[in-house]
Formats: structure tokens, C-alpha cells, sequence
């Protein structure tokens, strides 16, 4: 049992009567924890906590959410905030270094990504050994592991001028390799980046532009891919950030640890949930389903779910939502694509899900996903790179997290520890003698 004190708890074991004193460690934001260093130690006890669902991996300074209020901050500043407001950049240098920058260093911040957004020509190679159907997350993960190869003499993860070249390498790259895995996988040539474009213009300009004809970034296009970048530039201790964190603790060379996150925001449990809402969307097919498919997402006793309402986090409005929401109609209208049937029985479904008394008693609201693949969908991007925006979008919040940690008096190798539950200690039995 525990009993707790202003600033302490204290475990007692029952069945050897010891007990142990743990100081509460306290956020500015979010609940209390109890520092369990000692507990192994000083007690012979482990923690059993699968999925670390109750379990602090670290000191952040980066983001905070509050799933119960539907609150989401970047170094203090709420998310629909900077969406509204700020550019992707703007956000990243924040999120790297703490605070936003001034015109001056936002400028300097910009010319430093832009001036990193060239691959090495023998990167250009390792495209051509990729199957011509080969998944752009797969490419992804392949090209940034690469990258370990080309600057494995500037990659020490103990100098803090070698971490911020690292850094400014990887945003600036993410976008250039993202538009070469997307032509290699439909046999266009590739585009080399352009200095002269926004970030996200850039993007565009390497997806769509060919060599055969001139390619005008779109304004809409332009700002709805920024905000969508914004909004997906970090979210805490998920599975792809901690991944990012526990490879990088070893001092894995950065490039590694990043690919690890790739890898990890691969999984459709993860990265996937805009293209699950397509899917649903194309299972729907008709407006003249959609009641049909309600009653089946409140039927306890089918598997089916609605893609894109509720969230794991956020157990009232996705904060991210509501602007998201904003964004996907302005590029739906102005980018002429309103009359899409897909785009009709979404905003239906939408609209008859909001009035539905059991979603909102269970507070399950689209979220930033049911909306995003919608405007990706818009943009021209296929589903296959869903998941490849949301890596570029994030890379900068694995970035920050991996700063953070390398920069921790604190940081070491993370080791999670296990309860066995296997073979009691056995005796080696000969191959011959074995039945």
C-alpha cells in the first residue's frame, strides 16, 4: 500500500514489513510522480506498469497535454495558437531552443535549413535500388539510416555545436528525401530542392513539379501543409518519440535514432490513422450508409469503429481539431474539390455523427486525423505518403526530444527492466536422452 505525504510516499511491502520514503517530484503541469530510482535498490521492487501507461520516462520542458481538458502546448504556447499564428519553422526553432525567435533569427534559422536541404548525389543512388513499388515509409527509413554513412564525422551526440548541425541537416534533408521516395515510387524524375520557396513550398514544388513543364506552388496548398506541420510537430512521450529517446540513449549515431522513430510512427497503430480514415470513408462509399455504419460503431459486438472521432488522449475536443476543421473546408472550397463524393460523405458523416447523443456523451469528436488525410487528399498527395508527411512534420519534435536528452545532467543508457514469467531454472538435457 502507499501513503502519501505533501512531498513524499512512502511504500510499504506487506510481506516484509520494510518500507521506503520516494520524493514527489512536481510539474508545472499535469500530475505529480514519485521518484522509483531507489526503489530496486533500497527494496529488491520493481514497478510493473506494460505500455508505461502510468510510468514518467523523463523530465520535458518541450510539451504538455492535458488529455482532460483538450489542451496541447509547445513550450508553453497552445497548439491552435501557433497553427493560427506562426509558420512550421517559426514553431521548430521554437521547439528546438525554447522560445520563439526574433525576425533575425528566424532568418538565419530558415538560411541554415535551406542551405541543408541537398542530399549528397551518391544518396541518389540507394533510391535506385528500391523495388519501383516499393512503400515510401520503407524508402524513408532506408534513405535517413543512410545518412548515418555521409556525416558520421559531425554526428558526436556530446557537442553541442555537432547536435544543432545535426538537427538543422535533418529538417532540411526530410523534405528533399520524402519527394525523391514519392517520384521513385511512381518513375518521375527527381527535383532538387529550391532556395527561392518556402519550406512546405519547397515540398510541394520536389512532389508535383516535372522537368517538362513550369509548377506554381499553390498558396493554399502552401499554408494548409505548414499548419498541418504545426500541428503534428510533437506530441509528447508517444511511441515514436520514446523510441527516438531509448535508441539515442545509447549515443547512437542521431541519424539511427531518428530512423528507429521513422520506423516506429510506421506502425498503423501509430502514424496510420488518417489513411484509416480513408479506408473507413471508401467502406462507407455512400451517404445513404452512413446511418448504417453508426449503428454498427455502437454495437458493442462488432469490431467496427469510426476512424477519426475520439482520440487515446484526449477525452474531450482534440485542441488540434477545431482549426484543422477550419483549414480542410478553405481547401476543399478553394482548391475546387467540394463536389468529391469522398469529400461529401465526410462532411456528412461528420455532421450526422455531431448530432448523435452517443458520441457526444462519450465525448468522441473528429480529431486531427479524420481531417488531415482530407486535406492531403486535396493536396494531390496519394495515401501511401500519409504517413511520410506526418515523419517530416515530426521530425523536428524527435529532434527536440533528442537535444533535450543528450543535453540532460541526468541522461543514460535507458534500460526498462521485466517481470519473468518463464521456465523455473532447468537442467541441460543431452540431444540423445531428450523425448
Amino acid at each position: 500500500m502507499t501513503e502519501r505525504k505533501q512531498d513524499t510516499v512512502t511504500i510499504i511491502d506487506n510481506s516484509t514489513g520494510r518500507e521506503m520514503t520516494l520524493p514527489v517530484v512536481t510539474p508545472v503541469h499535469g500530475p505529480r510522480a514519485f521518484d522509483i530510482r531507489g526503489l530496486y535498490r533500497e527494496m529488491g521492487l520493481l514497478s510493473y506498469d506494460p505500455g508505461f501507461m502510468s510510468t514518467a520516462s523523463c523530465r520535458s520542458s518541450i510539451t504538455f497535454i492535458d488529455g482532460n481538458q483538450g489542451i496541447l502546448l509547445y513550450r508553453g504556447y497552445p497548439v491552435e495558437v501557433l497553427a493560427e499564428k506562426s509558420t512550421y519553422l517559426e514553431v521548430a526553432y521554437l521547439l528546438l531552443y525554447g522560445e520563439l525567435p526574433t525576425a533575425e533569427e528566424l532568418e538565419s534559422f530558415k538560411d541554415r535549413i535551406v542551405h541543408h536541404s541537398m542530399i549528397h548525389e551518391s544518396v541518389k543512388t540507394f533510391f535506385s535500388g528500391f523495388h519501383h513499388d516499393a512503400h515510401p515509409m520503407a524508402i524513408l527509413v532506408g534513405v535517413v539510416g543512410s545518412l548515418s554513412a555521409f556525416y558520421h564525422d559531425s554526428a558526436d551526440p556530446h557537442d553541442p555545436v555537432e547536435r544543432d548541425l545535426t538537427a538543422h541537416r535533418l529538417i532540411g534533408k526530410i523534405i528533399t528525401i520524402a519527394g525523391a521516395s514519392y517520384k521513385h515510387s511512381i518513375g518521375e524524375p527527381f527535383v532538387y530542392p529550391n532556395n527561392a520557396l518556402s519550406y512546405c513550398g519547397n515540398l510541394l514544388n520536389m512532389l508535383f513539379s516535372v522537368p517538362a513543364e513550369p509548377y506554381q506552388v499553390d498558396p493554399v496548398a502552401e499554408r494548409a501543409l505548414d499548419m498541418l506541420f504545426i500541428l503534428h510537430a510533437d506530441h509528447e512521450q508517444n511511441a515514436s518519440t520514446s523510441t527516438v529517446r531509448l535508441a539515442g540513449s545509447s549515443d547512437a549515431n542521431p541519424y539511427a535514432a531518428v530512423t528507429a522513430g521513422i520506423a516506429s510512427l510506421w506502425g498503423p497503430a501509430h502514424g496510420g490513422a488518417n489513411e484509416k480514415v480513408l479506408n473507413m470513408l471508401e467502406e462507407i462509399g455512400d451517404e445513404s450508409n452512413i446511418q448504417k455504419f453508426i449503428d454498427r460503431a455502437k454495437d458493442r459486438n462488432d469490431p467496427f469503429r469510426l476512424m477519426g472521432f475520439g482520440h487515446r488522449v484526449y477525452k474531450t475536443h482534440d485542441p488540434r481539431a477545431k482549426i484543422i476543421r477550419e483549414m480542410c473546408h478553405e481547401v476543399l472550397e478553394k482548391l475546387g474539390h467540394a463536389g468529391d463524393p469522398l469529400f461529401d460523405l465526410a462532411l456528412r458523416l461528420e455532421e450526422i455523427a455531431l448530432r448523435d447523443e452517443y458520441f457526444l456523451e462519450r465525448n468522441l469528436y473528429p480529431n486531427v486525423d479524420f481531417y488531415s488525410g482530407l486535406i492531403y487528399r486535396a493536396l494531390g498527395i496519394p495515401t501511401q505518403m500519409f504517413t511520410v508527411m506526418f515523419a517530416i512534420a515530426r521530425t523536428v519534435g524527435w529532434l527536440a526530444h533528442w537535444l533535450e536528452m543528450m543535453s540532460e545532467p541526468e541522461h543514460r543508457i535507458s534500460r526498462p527492466r521485466q517481470v519473468y514469467v518463464g521456465a523455473e531454472r532447468r537442467e541441460y538435457v543431452p540431444l540423445e536422452a531428450r523425448r
